[in-house]
């Protein structure tokens, strides 16, 4: 009977324990009044390790866009090498979404009646650099490939939304990418973090500071997990001071899960 007694209570204060943890996340949540909704789209990972350890240590949670890009070290971003990597990110709380599994470009549409394609180049995969013609089913099955990628190496499933690789679309693009379920997503004009700019012309100070200046609160930011013509990193110089100076100011982090532009249309094509 005391075996047992000593069993209850010490449930009862694991329990406790696990209300008081959701009630302070919850408050925390709450008192979130100027969020800002920072993004990573996939690159060669050299700086991938570096930027996980810095979200860790401001808890910072963000929203990854990964599409199957060649890689400084293993098989591509999303290969078995940097499975690990992702499996960890989806275990600290982090969202996911496709950047198409190829990093395929939009250059044109291709009129064709009710049925339009697209004129896309991939930067990666068999057919990188080759100019191809997709049907609005193709691509939203590239969209697809790299959400499955995404979903069999996390075990979590990835958001109903995508970000086009450049940011580059036109209307009927996303009409397309609409029809089978995916959202696109942009960025603010001062989220653009500028990381894939030459490091001569826009060093990392000017970078920073820009936006320290210039970010408002409800803005989508943008950078990568490596850029390769880039000379001088951004994410070793920047990340770290960035999140430091904007919580400074009052600002605070979610992913696109709450983002109230996206909240209505995640909660209905999830599955």
């Amino acid at each position: 009977m005391a075996l047992f007694a000593a069993r209850l209570a010490q449930q009862s204060v694991v329990l406790t324990a696990l209300v008081l943890g959701m009630a302070t996340a919850n408050a925390a949540a709450a008192q979130c009044n100027k969020p800002l909704y920072l993004t990573f789209d996939t690159g060669h990972m050299e700086v991938a390790p570096l930027i996980a350890e810095v979200l860790a240590r401001q808890q910072v949670k963000v929203t990854f866009f990964a599409a199957n890009e060649p890689t400084k070290t293993g098989d591509g971003s999303l290969g078995e090498h940097w499975a690990p990597w992702w499996k960890d990110r989806a275990l600290e709380g982090h969202a996911f979404a496709s950047h198409t599994f190829d990093h395929v470009y939009w250059r044109s549409d291709v009129a064709k009646g009710n049925a339009p394609e697209f004129r896309m180049q991939a930067t990666a995969g068999v057919s990188a650099g080759k100019v191809m013609k997709l049907s609005g089913a193709q691509y939203c099955a590239e969209i697809k490939k790299s959400g499955d990628r995404l979903r069999a190496i996390t075990q979590q499933t990835p958001l109903p939304l995508f970000r086009a690789p450049g940011g580059k679309t036109s209307p009927s693009l996303l009409a397309a990418a609409k029809s089978c379920g995916y959202a696109h997503v942009g960025w603010a004009d001062a989220g653009f973090m500028g990381d894939e700019l030459p490091s001569d012309k826009y060093p990392n100070e000017v970078l920073l500071q820009k936006a320290l200046r210039n970010l408002r609160s409800g803005d989508i930011v943008m950078a990568h997990l490596g850029i390769w013509s880039r000379k001088d990193p951004w994410a070793p110089a920047v990340l770290e001071p960035l999140l430091v100076g904007l919580k400074a100011q009052g600002f605070c982090f979610e992913t696109l899960r709450t983002h109230p532009a996206y909240q209505a249309w995640i909660a209905q094509h999830t599955h």
